[in-house]
Formats: structure tokens, sequence, C-alpha cells
């Protein structure tokens, strides 16, 4: 049953009758709907009325509707109105440009526009390193995508896909005082994606692709990569596999598992499936076994496209074939980046001793962790009302904050692997628990950490850029 969430709350202005009870029914019709009131405002009393402002979690649309419905039904409750807080949040977009530089007179306009900016230009042109210091290269992240793979929405398009990479500039900044704009395309071709972020380039220091379909997405990266001297990082493969290895990790030390003997099985063949094979191998993984919806992904199959065939070549050590549930036998990890309700209980069960479960679809899970019934079992999800949320803003605000810094020309895996261990590491063996295998999202110690340990791997890994 879904759970009550802000995702879907209600700001309800309401006039009640001023006497005993009114209140009380108010509230007890939304409790007895399953809606979850999260605060009162401050009562305004005229006369014989009272006037006040509701909050109240829902579950759904259809939830949000029922209790609407039911509070402006309520005798002596007159609802004035019904605010979706959600929407309003999204109203005229939820980020802006500021300016850093401070324009008050004659003076400062000389210096920051004409004539004292042709200066600077001349210093760029004679010095193009520069660039790095005297504009806001040096800071900025530029968020590319084609609106094809959006959250679990699918290719909704650039103009629907916009909320969500205002959500991931407003992330960037909070997280790690990277300033980064949204570009959504309005192409699916990936010859004109790579040419457009070729020719943007020069305003920014690190290109984060997000939300773009695989295997277009491998490709794309892999070209960009080859072309700029700047980060190129595609989130939702590479920051999703950061956290699981994060989580993994601290998950292995509590049942007491070596990563390198674990059975893991993920459900999921794109492009977060392929980045988290890949990076659990770099530390030692060597039995993972990777699924889609046909199935285990193997070499006798032929309808693999150039990512699964990837997984096909480099996974499945044992030959495995058959559905999920069969991977699922006597496995110690499973890991879902696939869609909701595919994993049921029974299969669960059916894992070896003391399973790790990261069902981490979004916004339902593979499973519900209520639905895990194996005994010790350490169970993560993508969400925030659930312990243990896998999401990648613990690693990408960090690692584009220690990339910027270092002025690295690229990310490498070491780069990932050192962020990975840096989140891991700012939960502590006292604070590590089967609820506490990751830290939150609004742990302060996760981009300083997560950063300083990219940074370093940067200047090992010798990516760092030379003035």
């Amino acid at each position: 049953m879904p759970i009550p969430s802000a995702a879907y709350s209600l700001k309800l202005l309401v006039r009640m009758e001023h006497r005993p009870g009114t209140l009380g029914r108010l509230t007890t019709t939304v409790g007895e709907l399953r809606g979850n009131i999260r605060s009162l405002g401050g009562f305004e009393v005229t006369g014989d009325a009272v006037t006040d402002e509701i909050v109240v979690d829902c579950e759904d649309v259809a939830h949000q509707q029922r209790i609407i419905d039911a509070v402006g039904a309520l005798d002596g409750v007159e609802l004035l109105n019904a605010e979706d807080r959600t929407f309003a949040m999204h109203k005229a977009g939820k980020i802006q440009v500021t300016t850093r530089a401070p324009l008050r007179d004659v003076d400062d306009l000389s210096m920051a526009y004409t004539p004292g900016v042709a200066r600077i230009c001349l210093e760029i042109a004679d010095q193009p390193s520069k660039l790095h210091d005297l504009t806001i290269k040096h800071n900025t992240v530029a968020i590319v995508s084609d609106g094809t793979a959006v959250l679990g929405l699918g290719n909704i398009g650039p103009g629907a896909a916009l909320p969500v990479m205002e959500g991931k500039a407003a992330l960037f900044k909070t997280f790690a005082d990277v300033d980064a704009f949204p570009i959504c395309l309005d192409t699916t071709d990936p010859d004109e994606i790579v040419e457009t972020v070729i020719r943007i380039a020069p305003v920014f220091g690190g290109i984060n692709l997000e939300d773009i379909a695989a295997p277009a997405c491998f490709e794309i990266e892999e070209r960009l990569q080859a072309a700029l001297d700047i980060p190129i990082f595609h989130d939702d493969q590479h920051g999703t596999a950061v956290v699981v290895l994060a989580a993994l990790e601290n998950a292995c030390l509590l049942v007491d598992k070596k990563l390198e003997d674990l059975r893991i099985v993920i459900a999921g063949a794109g492009a977060a499936g392929v980045a988290i094979s890949k990076i659990l191998q770099s530390v030692g993984a060597t039995d993972i076994v990777a699924t889609d919806r046909t199935g285990v992904v193997h070499a006798g199959r032929d309808d693999l496209n150039v990512a699964k065939q990837w997984l096909a070549e480099h996974t499945n050590p044992r030959g495995q074939s058959g559905a999920l549930a069969d991977a699922l036998v006597d496995a110690d990890v499973f890991i879902g980046v696939s869609g909701p309700n595919i994993v049921k209980t029974d299969e669960i069960a059916l894992m070896g001793p003391r399973p790790i479960v990261f069902a981490m679809a979004n916004p339902d899970p593979e499973i519900l962790p209520e639905d895990v019934h194996n005994e010790g079992a350490v169970i993560a999800t993508g969400r925030s009302d659930y312990p243990n949320q896998i999401n990648n803003v613990l690693a990408f605000p960090g690692i584009f904050r220690g990339a910027l810094d270092a002025r690295a020309t690229s990310i490498t895996e070491g780069m990932k692997v050192a962020a990975a261990r840096a989140i891991a590491a700012t939960v502590s063996p006292q604070e590590r628990a089967e609820g506490r295998i990751i830290p939150t999202v609004f742990d302060p110690r996760v981009a300083t950490a997560v950063a300083t340990a990219v940074m370093a791997a940067a200047a090992a890994d010798g990516v760092v850029r030379q003035a």
C-alpha cells in the first residue's frame, strides 16, 4: 500500500465554525482517509469563524482528491483553497541566475562590462587556460538531457524533462555550491547531441549527462570523453553505481561477507545495470548475473543490444539462464534498477542467508521492504521514506566539486571508487546497522568527503589539468 508523502501533499485553507469539535472532526476525517497531517498553521479568529491552513501528505493524486472532497463536505467547514504543494514549488521554475559582481555605480559597470571587460577577453585570448580562472567555467556544469529516459517515466521529451534537470541544478548548488544549468535538447540523434555539447562546452567546466536512454547514452558519453578535455559524467550510470558500491561495502561488513565472494543478481540491463557491474568488478566482484524483461542475460541470446552484449560477455560466469526468480536462488545480493513489483516475497526467500536487497526502482521499488521476510536481510531502496535511501545526490555533487577543484580533464574509474568509499566511510562502525548502511542525503559531511577523495584520486590517476 502506498505511503503518504510530501510529494503528494496538499495545503488546505479552511474556514471553520468557531465551536468545540469542529477541528477534531476535520482531523479525524483526514486521518480516517489515511491522510497524514504534517502541520497546522496559525489560527485566525474572526467573529464566529476560525481560518486555518493545514498541510496533509497524501498517497497519490486520487487520494488528494478524496481528501479534498471529504473536507469540503464537512458541516461547519468551508474549504477556501486546496493547493498541491509540489506544483506550487515548481511554479515559474526552481532555479534562477544571480550576479556575483556588484553593479552599484558607473565604476562597477566599467569593470564588469565595457570598457574593462575587454582586458579580460584579451587575457583569455592570449592565455586560453585563464578561461578557468576568469569566467564561470571554473564552477559551472551543464546538465544535458534529451528526455528519453526520465526517472521511471520513460521517453517524455525534453520539455517534460526540464523540471528534473532544474531539480538537479538545485541539488548541485545546495549540496556542493556548483552552478549547474539545465540543457534539454530537442533531438534524440546521438550525432546531434554530441555536436551540440561540443559547441557549448567552452562555457562549462563539466558535463552531466542525464536521463538519456541506453544504448545511446554509452555512445554519447564515450564520444564526448574523446572530444573534450573536461569531465563527462552520465549520472544514471555512474552516480548510481558509486552509491550502490558504497552501500554494498557497508552491507557486507554487517552480514560478514566479502564482496569478492558474493553472488550478485542485477535486475535491469540498461545504463545503471552496466555501470554497476563495471564498478563492482573493478573492486573484485566476480559472480554477477544481469537480467532484463526476457530473463537472464547470457551469451546464447540473439536479442541483445550493445549494452546487453557487453553484459553477456563480461558477466554470468556460471552460464546461467532462465528467469529472474531462477537467478535469485542462493544469491547473496539483489540489486534492482528496473521497475516496480517484479520480485515476490517467496523469491527473496530463496536467496542465501542474510541477503542484501537493494530494490531501487523509483517511485515504486521492485519489492517493498515490508514484503521482504528473509530473516537478517539488509534492505535499501531509492525512496526517502524508507531507511537506506540509495540516491545519486550522495555522489554527483561531491564528484563534480572535486573534479572542478582539481581541474580534472576526465572522471576516472579510480575517482568513482574513491567517491564510493568516501560515502561509505561517513557511516562510522558505531553507527553502522541494518537501517543505516548509507548516510542520509542531508549529511553535510558527504559532499566534502567525496570532493576531497575525488581530488586525490584525480591527481593519482594523472588527469589534473596543468595550468
